[in-house]
């Protein structure tokens, strides 16, 4: 795969924002053609009046913003926007206390299109810690299954998660990731946030950010109902988001921030040998600043990306590709 053109967009005035601050972008392509974004904004992360927010993108131009109206009095964080086969879309998110172990997932569901949402409903009824996608998109398998990559914050742990339903969505039994043993080692590695691919054998992978300076990995043969332990990758990390996805020749696109500090630059890189390596073929920012927790999908030869821009705003690209 080769980049033949890219455009940037801002899914909203930076000069005009609807909220102080933003952070945590997802996106979502309709049927339609049309894309969605959602992201949490309020005055900071963490604060009373953060909401959830959603953008659609129509006839190449962003509408302007609304917010999802939830009644919920908690802080918000971290939506996903994901589409099912039957043609549902669902906007998850956590919402709790500013201590994310109180974090609840909650979801609201729309059948035109998003133009409407349900009324918030928890995800999983007594759930308390965050279950279902914690930032990227679930994935159905080819047998169709639908994973969903969740992770735990606690103050002593950080742990990952594979939430598995086999009713489009509406039902979930979680999996943990076994974490690496480490008597000896402190800190603990903590690891969180899940990105996750299947390979034509059937086998299913997990790449997720540390604070060991590089994405741990982890491997699947069952379809998601058992994990080998975390292991480390030579991909760097800098204990922020990332995601990828894979386009239609198994190429992998993985967005992230490839250092071991900072959240600048922001690059996106493809892999060709099943995730052991990624190749920069685009940088997305490299001025010094907070550019992160990106999003990305694929469309046919199309990937769409969104991030947070200095938690000012949140960027858009759109990278068209053509098969070598």
């Amino acid at each position: 795969m080769r980049i033949i053109r890219y455009t940037k967009e801002y899914v909203f005035d930076l000069c005009s924002p609807p909220t102080p601050q933003c952070h945590a972008s997802t996106v979502l392509k309709l049927e339609n053609g049309d894309l969605l974004a959602a992201w949490f904004g309020g005055t900071k992360e963490g604060d009373p009046d953060v909401r959830i927010w959603v953008s659609r993108r129509h006839n190449g131009r962003w509408e302007k913003p609304f917010v999802i109206e939830d009644g919920l009095a908690w802080t918000h964080w971290n939506p996903v926007l994901f589409r099912n086969r039957k043609g549902e879309i669902f906007l998850f998110y956590k919402s709790g206390s500013d201590r994310i172990e109180t974090w609840k997932t909650y979801v609201v569901r729309s059948t035109d299109g998003g133009q409407s949402f349900s009324a918030a409903k928890e995800l999983v009824p007594g759930d308390v810690g965050g279950r279902g996608p914690v930032k990227n998109k679930p994935i159905y398998l080819s047998d169709g299954t639908l994973l969903a990559p969740a992770s735990i914050e606690r103050p002593d742990v950080w742990y990952c998660m594979i939430d598995i339903s086999h009713d489009d969505g509406y039902t979930w039994e979680a999996v943990r990731i076994p974490m690496p043993e480490e008597p000896d080692l402190l800190p603990r590695t903590t690891m969180i946030q899940p990105t996750l691919w299947e390979t034509p054998c059937g086998c299913v992978h997990a790449l997720m950010r540390t604070n060991r300076g590089c994405a741990y990995r982890s491997d699947s043969v069952d379809g998601g109902r058992s994990w080998c332990t975390a292991y480390p990758t030579e991909i760097p990390n800098n204990g922020s988001g990332l995601d990828l996805t894979q386009l239609r020749d198994g190429t992998l696109a993985l967005v992230s921030n490839p250092v071991t500090k900072h959240r600048y630059p922001l690059t996106l890189g493809f892999s060709d040998n099943g995730g052991q390596s990624f190749r920069r073929v685009l940088t997305l920012e490299d001025d010094v600043g907070e550019f992160s927790y990106p999003a990305v999908i694929a469309d046919e030869n199309t990937l769409y990306i969104t991030y947070t821009y200095d938690r000012r705003g949140i960027a858009f690209f759109e990278v068209t590709l053509d098969e070598d």
